[in-house]
């Protein structure tokens, strides 16, 4: 998974990122509120570890505010507030599950596992709007009308629908979908022709754009304007 750690409290987080990386996850930090409030809107994560005593945006901040523009993405708050109603705060911002520090490595990976396992049993259907995809028979349709694609179109406009509401950059794309670890002009404007072919069969008119070009930056998947 990839997974972005939000915790301004270096050793804290360096530790999480060793652990994290020896169990296979990709870890990106970040110690700052306005920071990590950029990365959620910027980048795609399966995962978020959130402190909520951070410089400049304070954490409940950012999750309400992410949550209010459609973030799914689950949110495991790691923090030290440990009263009842820190932690009922906590929940009804959005988060999905409330860890006190300190707590013990094992645990925290335990409650990662629990979340995922939410995660599992909804991925065989994605659905944004009236935009539905079977991922086990890889059948899509826009309001109940199939929509054929190719291997690699299919497999682009699934990243983008479990991603919805964040902008996915064209080197994400070239590492996720097309596992590409470097990204060259070449396979940039591969992935723009993609795109041009995916909108044309999904975004048909008079229905509404889900497949949005945020300039500059990349691509977010949403039901209207993003």
């Amino acid at each position: 998974m990839r997974v972005l750690v939000v915790e301004d409290e270096r050793k804290v987080a360096e530790a999480l990122r060793e652990g994290l990386e020896g169990e296979q996850h990709q870890v990106i930090l970040e110690g700052t509120g306005e920071g990590a409030f950029f990365r959620i809107n910027t980048e795609p994560f399966d995962l978020i570890l959130l402190d909520l005593t951070l410089p400049g945006r304070d954490g409940l901040q950012i999750l309400t505010s992410v949550r209010q523009r459609g973030l799914k993405t689950p949110v495991l708050v790691l923090t030290a507030r440990d009263t009842l109603e820190e932690r009922v705060a906590g929940l009804d911002a959005g988060a999905d599950d409330y860890l006190v520090k300190p707590f013990a490595f094992a645990e925290l990976l335990a409650r990662i596992r629990a979340l995922m396992r939410r995660g599992v049993a909804e991925t065989p259907r994605l659905c944004v709007g009236d935009l539905m995809i079977e991922l086990l028979s890889r059948r899509v349709t826009r309001g109940g009308t199939p929509v054929e694609l190719t291997a690699r179109e299919f497999d682009l406009l699934a990243y983008l629908m479990r991603y919805e509401h964040q902008v996915v950059s064209r080197e994400t794309l070239a590492r996720d979908v097309w596992r590409e670890t470097a990204r060259s002009t070449p396979l940039d404007n591969v992935i723009d022709v993609h795109m041009a072919r995916l909108r044309k069969k999904v975004d048909v008119d008079p229905m509404v754009k889900m497949i949005h070009t945020v300039r500059g930056v990349g691509y977010m998947l949403c039901e209207g304007p993003p």
